[in-house]
């Protein structure tokens, strides 16, 4: 098998659920250039559209515009967010300081998926949340006049923080809060001090916001994800010979733990052509295929490279010795018990892997991978066992190709052009 040529991938995820939820209380009309145009971005707008904000049609290669009324208004209907934890989690932060009730609800897989660690700080900042069922969805959010915070996250999380930031942004007041170990992505930071307010960060790891910018309507500019170039990265290491470029790739440091990763494994990837699109560093990625090698993944790295770890499995099972991953208990609340799944299709694909209650260990060979993934609907279980399959020799049946489309719509066909076989 050999990778050649250059293509980009889907705008970062992250970046276009903030951009979008920005936009809709920023009064005016903005746009975003490059967003990812997914299933998971659709039902954040599909939820901002059902509190009164106007947004055009998100078609790939398109400009979405987005039209914010001077203040968001009580759905008349539950809001939908599908599949995607971002919408669920930022919506309400969103919707805490909002003056009015919202029910907010999503797809089996979603409902499963905890809520409570949003909803505790929340409720102390002064929203009223309900969660009828227990942990999950459906939520009932009544907003209103909200108190600062002080609060110590019981995990490191992008998405609790920014249910905490946008809370406050949008409520108009103080929040300083601490995450327990290592550092999450820092878009929101990133987006809130472009518009002029002050976010910072002391040295015993304490960030603090205060509301003293100014949101205006904007252009935002959406970089290509990290977190879906992993997966032809990893198929280009996978790969017996050949060399893939792919074009404009946000290569924020807090998202780049995985390349790290890769590096230490022995997977070669150059940074080239280095930008700034609006406070976020960006790059072409070169990637080439290497001689894998074990690693351990310790706990500090883990926030940084969460959504790579499906893809970092997976290369791990082709590596020369045993990698292991630690502090991975998150990954069995994400779309799936992606911690269980990754160590049973390993397994039945021939690998040696197991999933403790807090680690996954994986154990490289050199057998051709055979047999046929469940993936329970969970894109990113999907996309690294397609990748996985295109090894030599290999015969690997993934149930579910489809739910690709959540994070990186065309994936089947982007990794086919990228890789072909040859001699």
């Amino acid at each position: 098998m050999i990778v050649r040529g250059s293509t980009a991938v889907p705008g970062d995820k992250s970046l276009t659920h903030r951009a979008l939820m920005l936009s809709a209380i920023a009064r005016g009309e903005s746009s975003i250039e490059g967003a990812l145009t997914s299933l998971d971005a659709r039902s954040t707008a599909r939820v901002l559209r059902g509190v009164g904000v106007s947004i055009s049609r998100l078609r790939s290669g398109e400009r979405i515009r987005i039209r914010a009324p001077r203040a968001l208004h009580a759905p008349n209907r539950v809001l939908d967010c599908g599949n995607s934890g971002t919408t669920a989690r930022l919506g309400l932060g969103l919707l805490a300081a909002q003056p009015f009730s919202a029910i907010l609800n999503g797809d089996r897989s979603l409902r499963r998926r905890p809520m409570r660690r949003v909803a505790e700080p929340l409720r102390a900042m002064g929203a009223t949340i309900a969660t009828p069922e227990g942990d999950g969805l459906p939520v009932l959010v009544r907003g209103g006049r909200l108190a600062p915070i002080r609060w110590e996250l019981p995990v490191s999380s992008a998405q609790l923080k920014g249910a905490i930031l946008f809370a406050a942004l949008a409520g108009g007041v103080e929040a300083s809060l601490r995450e327990p170990a290592g550092r999450s992505r820092d878009h929101t930071e990133r987006l809130f001090r472009g518009f002029g307010f002050s976010v910072t960060e002391a040295e015993d790891g304490w960030l603090h916001f205060e509301p003293n910018g100014a949101l205006v309507p904007s252009a935002f500019r959406i970089p290509g994800d990290i977190s879906s170039a992993a997966f032809l990265l990893g198929a280009a290491a996978l790969a017996d010979r050949g060399e893939l470029r792919l074009t404009g790739v946000g290569v924020n440091p807090t998202r780049t733990a995985g390349l790290d990763v890769m590096a230490r494994m022995g997977v070669a990837v150059v940074r080239e052509a280095r930008q700034d699109w609006g406070g976020e560093p960006v790059a072409d990625l070169v990637a080439s295929p290497g001689r894998l090698r074990a690693t351990v993944v310790p706990a500090q790295e883990i926030p940084g490279l969460i959504d790579e770890i499906p893809l970092l499995a997976v290369l791990a099972a082709r590596a020369e010795g045993t990698t292991v991953f630690h502090q991975v208990g998150e990954l069995r609340v994400k779309e799936s018990d992606r911690l269980a799944l990754l160590a049973r299709n390993l397994t039945t694909l021939g690998v040696e892997a197991r999933a403790g209650e807090n680690t996954l260990t994986v154990t490289g060979t050199d057998r051709p991978p055979c047999g046929r993934v469940v993936t329970e609907g969970d894109h990113r279980i999907a996309m690294a066992f397609a990748v996985l399959g295109g090894v030599s020799g290999a015969a690997v049946e993934v149930d579910d190709l489809a739910c690709a489309d959540v994070s990186f719509p065309g994936f089947l066909q982007v990794l086919s052009r990228v890789r072909q076989v040859g001699s």
